[in-house]
């Protein structure tokens, strides 16, 4: 087993060395064509997330955002040129639902065209794509039990052989238990769909208040499991974060190398960060951020305190209290190669327990793979109730923005301007059959002997899910070699790739057998 203070100065050694790059964020919340708050009362003190897609095929995210007792929107990303200022028009039919606590999007039928899976306190929705932004509700059509429960989690993949995707689905507290809400935490759900329908729910119990859920080849075996965080407020007793095997559906024991955490948990995150290509796991709670460090053969270790990443309390001001984390999310946002942390935070409501005023963290990891704040100096310290968010190049111009879901407040667009002459490259993987955006695939960058890897997930966040491509920071590099673990296990020769002069590049993969072809 090995030992993650080793591994890190191992790691910096082996880094190409390169200056750290001040992140700088310009808010155009401004440029949003209304104010989309989260609100309502205790059924939406949780949730309130935001999908990131592309649905009218012009490389550039749209934004379909809850609203709680307010309805939801489709807001249309139309930034006029790269690199330009972020702006949205409301689609004119965008789904408007209430009761919305957030959404996922993936191509559910593998017709090639992004759906939504949109969670309710309330019957849930499946939306079909139509292409330019259009949907129409197929929770009927696909056989979906919608169900009426208090739905806070979601997670999907394709289980070999089938032709339809299997989806997770967390439930909160049972609302209608006379004796609730404490120790009133419901059961979740498995829906597995062949054949264009999806077959009767199988009950995933025992159930803690689902806040975040995962499906992630997590020991890069080709299998992977259910993650569930949950929130310990409500279960009290004997709960803790779960780990399920999909197939028989069976709970982790700690035999199998699977402690029994016990957080608030809130959100999840993953993502390689040691570089020995399996996935870090990141879970936001109600005081520790609880980074815990992939040590190989199923075995997680909690990081040092010294890592930087606990977050515990608020940065700025006084307030000693616990934060309280929701969503979190990786991401390169200086494209030096080393994935920094996003974590939206904010309190349930009034809760004096926790802090009050709980800025958003933006931990920027260094090359000695410690992370350190940088939320206030980049412009993104603000202390709404933070809940969902996401990442991702808005404006096409290799810069990763940030988007985040309020509470009782307006939904924040944070722009990128952060000045580097730092390269990237954007992957777009597609592949025929079902699973056509290859969910499960692993896309590997090698740059000097060091490998980036990341995991095609739908899943994570808080109540907050992306279907882009997947971005990697290059650092003063040009050139890399690629490779690709398809889904079904089958994996692709190193391929070399560059950004041809320019300083980044979106590449669209195209599976060709064991290999695939650059569109």
């Amino acid at each position: 087993m090995k030992s993650f203070p080793l591994a890190l100065v191992a790691l910096s050694l082996a880094l190409p060395a390169h200056g750290q790059t001040a992140p700088l964020f310009k808010d155009r919340a401004a440029a949003l064509p209304a104010a989309q708050v989260y609100d309502g009362d205790w059924a939406h003190f949780v949730g309130g997330g935001v999908a990131l897609l592309d649905c009218n095929d012009d490389q550039r995210p749209d934004l379909f955002a809850a609203g709680g007792s307010n309805p939801s929107r489709l807001y249309i990303n139309t930034t006029a040129e790269v690199g330009g200022d972020i702006t949205f028009a409301l689609a004119p039919d965008g789904p408007a639902f209430t009761g919305v606590t957030g959404a996922y999007p993936l191509d559910i039928d593998g017709d090639g065209l992004l759906d939504l899976a949109v969670l309710r306190a309330g019957p849930n929705h499946l939306l079909k794509g139509l292409g330019d932004c259009r949907f129409e509700d197929a929770t009927d059509l696909w056989s979906f039990d919608a169900g009426t429960k208090w739905t806070t989690a979601f997670a999907a993949t394709w289980e070999p052989g089938r032709d339809w995707p299997t989806l997770a689905v967390g439930n909160y507290v049972n609302k209608d238990d006379p004796n609730g809400p404490f120790e009133a935490c419901d059961t979740n759900e498995l829906h597995r769909g062949a054949k264009g329908a999806f077959a009767t729910p199988t009950v995933i119990a025992p159930g803690y208040c689902a806040l975040s859920m995962l499906i992630s080849d997590w020991k890069r075996t080709g299998t992977p499991d259910l993650r569930i965080s949950n929130d310990r407020q409500y279960y009290v007793r004997d709960g803790y974060e779960q780990m399920f095997h999909l197939n028989p559906l069976q709970d982790y024991g700690e035999a199998e190398g699977w402690p029994r955490v016990k957080l608030w948990g809130m959100g999840i995150a993953s993502r390689d960060i040691t570089d020995d290509g399996l996935p870090e796991v990141m879970m936001t709670s109600m005081g520790d951020q609880l980074l815990q460090i992939n040590q190989g053969g199923g075995k997680m270790k909690d990081a040092p305190y010294s890592i930087g990443t606990y977050a515990t309390t608020p940065y700025l001001g006084d307030d000693g209290r616990p934060s309280t984390g929701w969503h979190a999310e990786f991401g390169d946002i200086d494209n030096d190669g080393l994935a920094d942390l996003f974590i939206a935070k904010g309190n349930v409501d009034q809760m004096p327990s926790n802090a009050i005023h709980d800025p958003n963290n933006l931990l920027m990891q260094k090359p000695d793979h410690t992370f350190v704040e940088k939320g206030e100096s980049a412009g993104i310290a603000t202390v709404e109730r933070s809940r969902g968010a996401g990442l991702a190049d808005l404006n096409g111009d290799g810069l990763l923005d940030i988007v985040v879901m309020n509470r009782r407040a307006p939904m924040e667009v944070w722009q990128n301007q952060t000045v580097t002459d730092n390269h990237w490259l954007t992957v777009d993987l597609w592949q025929d059959g079902a699973n056509r955006r290859a969910v499960g695939a692993w896309v590997e960058l090698r740059i000097d002997g060091r490998v980036q890897s990341q995991e095609i997930t739908v899943g994570g966040g808080h109540v907050s899910g992306q279907a882009l491509p997947l971005h990697f920071g290059m650092g003063p590099a040009v050139a890399a070699d690629l490779r690709i673990v398809w889904p079904d296990g089958v994996t692709s020769a190193w391929v070399p790739v560059e950004t041809k002069g320019q300083q980044g590049r979106a590449l669209t993969l195209t599976r060709e057998a064991a290999g695939f072809r650059i569109d």
